[in-house]
């Protein structure tokens, strides 16, 4: 019983491990088409978990009414409009600007998600979402921006919460396979008549085999994976508890980086990640509301 109360956590905290190891990676992508790239990723992500589904058996429903309005919000605001803020954000501001806006989704996550379902934010959640966006924004730093950048930033900070928040409504009949596969597809779509406009047909030519490795690492881990493991994560845990788990994404950044080469984290890095630990171990300890989701029948086999 304990390793299924368990799994959920590790769920969610290694999809944002690879979520924060993917920092690294994505900076080898600063030359490359940058939509091209993007439309690629997802195409090979959606394959892999329709792969994935059949191999399980899990069934993948078709959307039906305003469920397209909730999966096309989670793909234009936690797909595109994120990943263009990243672009466009990182020309007025330093990366950990960007860094800080994402660390503070955990607060809007534990005060926004549980009113998505239907009951009021746990106060001991609440605590620990400001504990883990304390330690997150201590691992990050603090950088510089122009005004554009901080509005970056803020774009930043709204479409990565909207990742989780758009998709509550639709993970109880869709579960996170199907979830992840309609907003992969969809991105597909959006990024890749995005890329024809702006980067032209040939643009997949210009790619580099760095390009192409760094496309594999995002497609595999940071999106087929990370995005099972995620979804998984609020489906059985809520978004307001998830939503601590985000923390971990600077950490792992930041340790990514060292073990690539960069140097070692700074003492005030290390006060930051047990400062993480510490919300971590307050919010993931707190009773589970009664209105929390059960497991989704449609997980046995994943």
């Amino acid at each position: 019983m304990r390793r299924m109360k368990a799994f959920p956590i590790l769920a969610g905290a290694a999809g944002m491990a690879f979520v924060g190891g993917s920092v690294a990676v994505s900076g080898h992508l600063a030359d490359a088409p940058n939509l091209t790239v993007q439309a690629l990723r997802y195409a090979l992500a959606c394959l892999l978990l329709i792969v994935w589904a059949r191999a399980t058996r899990t069934p993948l429903r078709r959307p039906r009414g305003a469920e397209w309005l909730w999966l096309l919000g989670v793909t234009v605001a936690g797909l595109l409009i994120f990943n263009i803020a990243l672009v466009h954000g990182a020309e007025h501001a330093e990366p950990a600007v960007l860094g800080v806006a994402v660390a503070c989704v955990p607060i809007l996550l534990a005060a926004g998600g549980p009113l998505l379902q239907g009951h009021g934010a746990a106060p001991r959640v609440l605590l620990a979402a400001v504990v883990v966006t304390l330690g997150a924004v201590l691992v990050e730093g603090l950088g510089r921006a122009d005004t554009t950048g901080v509005l970056w930033a803020v774009v930043t900070f709204v479409c990565e919460a909207l990742f989780t928040l758009l998709a509550v409504p639709v993970l109880g009949r869709h579960g996170p396979l199907g979830v992840s596969v309609h907003a992969t597809w969809m991105a597909v779509v959006l990024f890749g008549v995005g890329g024809l406009v702006t980067e032209g047909p040939a643009a997949a030519l210009r790619l580099h085999g760095d390009d192409v490795l760094a496309g594999l690492y995002l497609a595999v881990a940071v999106t087929a994976v990370a995005f099972l493991l995620w979804y998984t994560c609020v489906t059985r845990i809520g978004p307001g508890r998830a939503g601590l788990l985000t923390g971990v994404a600077p950490i792992s950044a930041a340790l990514t980086g060292m073990a690539l080469g960069g140097p070692a984290p700074r003492p005030l890095v290390w006060v930051g990640i047990a400062t993480v630990a510490v919300g971590l171990a307050v919010g993931l300890t707190a009773r589970t509301p009664a209105a929390e989701p059960e497991p989704a029948p449609v997980l046995a086999g994943a």
